[in-house]
């Protein structure tokens, strides 16, 4: 297809929304590049496994080791097509570097397809991009959304919004949804 995916993703992304998008559009021969900042190609971050098993919120054990594929320095977004933002605790750390922030920024500012899952809608509000924009994240994301001038929508985890180039879901079990509608922005 020739189209080229940029991944943002960090230490503690959450395992599945890393490993099932990444594999999902390679599936359709994109060429995903997987970054985390500080690191190079080859390098690799610890992923998480989030999971509900009795406690008022998820619990947080360590998944697989995910291997980078791109060189974060070496990122210029106007070779990508489209934005692929992961969730976990990464998005709290990696919304803190500014090129992450500008790479943000860059799809919003094209138009460019973007899609953000669960904790990853934190780079969106922090990058100030979602203002005036109806989405969904991890219900605990909700009120940073509303704060950056967001219109908040919680809606059932297997789901997705999507709204001008922009699409979310709560969390992996939204990856048939949100996935789809990515495949549709991308114009696939």
């Amino acid at each position: 297809m020739g189209k080229k995916i940029l991944m943002l993703t960090g230490d503690f992304v959450e395992d599945y929304e890393v490993m099932v998008p990444f594999q999902a559009l390679q599936s359709l021969g994109l060429e995903v590049h997987a970054v985390c900042p500080g690191k190079k190609s080859g390098e690799y971050i610890a992923t998480a496994i989030h999971d509900f098993i009795g406690f008022q919120t998820y619990a947080e054990l360590r998944g697989h080791n995910f291997t980078i594929n791109k060189n974060f320095d070496e990122v210029n977004p106007a070779d990508y097509d489209g934005l692929y933002v992961c969730g976990g605790r990464a998005p709290e750390y990696t919304r803190l570097n500014s090129k992450v922030l500008e790479f943000t920024r860059h799809f919003f500012d094209t138009g460019k397809p973007v899609a953000a899952i669960c904790h990853g809608i934190q780079i969106l509000t922090a990058a100030g991009v979602v203002k005036g924009r109806t989405l969904t994240a991890y219900p605990a994301v909700g009120p940073e959304i509303t704060l950056a001038g967001g219109n908040y929508r919680e809606i059932p985890v297997s789901e997705a919004i999507t709204e001008g180039n922009l699409t979310t879901s709560p969390a992996w079990p939204g990856h048939p949804a949100i996935l789809k509608q990515f495949y549709r922005l991308l114009g696939i």
